[in-house]
């Protein structure tokens, strides 16, 4: 049937944002990723959504994956799922105890991603084999009930809802991420044709640089809420402490990469929008206070878009700016603060933009209506 998703489903639950958005990449192009953050947000999600397999850390920030592992097996409706642990631990005694609880089998961190899919696989295949025998025509009729529901969720839904962590925990930034995201969207797709950007804004390349924008501000994660959701301005020293978030943004994003042994394509460019958002064409940004050319192109598409962003929205300090004055601002950091060109394309797109910020923004933050007066 047209439009049914018919991939095996793999439920990841494990407690680090980056590692559930690491494997993700790294299963999405073979099967269905459903993820979770903690046992009681596993059990919720199985409410709703049952997989055909469950990758499983053992260190969770509710419970043990022990625990959830035995809860499962108590459950007659999630008895049969395959369970495989994706532990750091390699101790004999722990693999024994899950497996004692009924999981079929263990990876451990770094992954290796020829050895899980590989496992991955091999289990799917003995627990449809298993379905089939137990009741096919039950089986095929609860599958496809359940990838008819499964194509209203868009993938990218779930990749915002992992990776904006900067907008979930600052109330004053909205849809912060979700706008950008599409702000930067309308840049490349602006500039894929510029003899200066052509080469670096490739389909393959653009579809990278919009799945990666939402997490250009990972790093404020690791900024103290005393910081991040403060009711004005910042001071000096405050302002020194946000101006980190570049730095632990790229820090965090490599350090799970390392963790899992995996390169994934679209952190690269993840990484460059985490670090270099905020360098500014002139060299007067940070956090390296790199210029021009030397300043990655998706990290120069990003500083439009979110400073746009940044101006056009309310704050509880000021504001939010309209439509106009914001194009104004641009237009005058021209060469200074932007490349030029990118600069120019925005101003080609700024129609298009400013539908982007009224439809994303919740009500009192919507561009005033005379923005182009």
């Amino acid at each position: 049937m047209e439009g049914i998703d018919t991939r095996a489903t793999v439920l990841v639950v494990d407690d680090n944002p980056v590692i559930r958005l690491l494997l993700e990449e790294l299963l999405s192009s073979s099967y269905r990723v459903l993820t979770a953050e903690s046992g009681s947000a596993a059990f919720d999600l199985l409410q709703r959504d049952l997989p055909d397999i469950v990758l499983l850390d053992i260190m969770l920030p509710d419970c043990t994956g022990f625990d959830v592992c035995k809860r499962l097996k108590e459950d007659e409706a999630t008895r049969e799922l395959p369970v495989i642990f994706l532990t750091t631990m390699d101790d004999v005694r722990e693999q024994a105890r899950g497996l004692e609880l009924g999981a079929v089998d263990y990876v451990t961190k770094p992954v290796h991603p020829l050895l899980l899919t590989a496992r991955l696989s091999a289990h799917l295949r003995a627990k449809e084999a298993a379905d089939l025998l137990r009741d096919r025509e039950a089986f095929l009729e609860r599958e496809v009930s359940r990838r008819t529901a499964d194509t209203r969720r868009a993938q990218e839904v779930t990749i915002l809802a992992l990776t904006s962590l900067g907008d979930a925990r600052d109330d004053e930034t909205g849809s912060h991420s979700r706008r950008t995201r599409n702000f930067v969207r309308v840049l490349a797709e602006r500039l894929k044709d510029h003899p200066r950007f052509a080469s670096q804004l490739d389909p393959a390349t653009r579809e990278l640089l919009v799945q990666s924008a939402p997490l250009h501000d990972i790093g404020k994660i690791g900024i103290p809420d005393s910081i991040l959701r403060k009711p004005g301005r910042l001071t000096a020293e405050e302002y020194a402490v946000m101006r980190t978030h570049p730095m632990m943004g790229r820090d965090a994003l490599q350090r799970a990469e390392d963790e899992l042994g995996i390169e994934v394509p679209f952190l690269r460019l993840a990484k460059e929008l985490a670090y270099s958002h905020h360098e500014r064409w002139n060299g007067s940004g940070y956090p390296e206070g790199r210029r021009g050319d030397d300043i990655p192109v998706s990290a120069r598409l990003m500083a439009i878009a979110d400073v746009y962003d940044a101006l056009s929205s309310r704050r509880a300090y000021k504001s939010g700016m309209p439509h106009r004055q914001v194009v104004e601002f641009i237009t005058e950091r021209r060469s200074i603060d932007f490349d030029p060109d990118v600069t120019d394309a925005f101003l080609h797109t700024q129609d298009e933009f400013h539908a982007i910020a009224s439809e994303f923004m919740p009500g009192d933050e919507t561009p005033s209506a005379n923005a182009h007066a």
